[in-house]
């Protein structure tokens, strides 16, 4: 499967951004866990959010209230919306998937499949 993240920029304090995800290369996108995960300059790689095949969620205790995740199995797309932005969610967002079948994991070695990230910078 290949990951496709788009949706960042640069946006100011207080604002929202939708984040995609789009996966291709696989008929079985349904029973894949996604993970969205930031790297922030100078800081290593975290997870934020992940969503199972049977749409259970989880976040990081920094994003929660402010981050929501969702899929679309029709769409091949798991979408990640981030409400009221602050300048500490800046960083390069990637999403990731494990194997099929497997559970979502807040181990970012338990994700196989990474697309290329969309930068997000929140600032003034």
């Amino acid at each position: 499967v290949q990951l496709q993240a788009s949706g960042g920029g640069l946006v100011q304090p207080g604002n929202s951004l939708r984040l995609s995800c789009v996966a291709s290369g696989s008929s079985d996108f349904d029973y894949y866990a996604i993970g969205w995960f930031r790297q922030a300059p100078g800081k290593e790689r975290e997870r934020v959010s992940c969503i199972s095949s049977s749409h259970s969620t989880g976040y990081a205790d920094s994003v929660k209230g402010r981050f929501t995740i969702s899929r679309d199995n029709d769409k091949n797309t798991v979408t990640l919306q981030i409400d009221t932005l602050k300048p500490d969610d800046t960083g390069v967002y990637y999403c990731a998937a494990r194997r099929p079948g497997y559970r979502t994991s807040t181990d970012i070695s338990d994700y196989r499949y990474w697309g290329p990230g969309t930068l997000v910078t929140v600032s003034s």
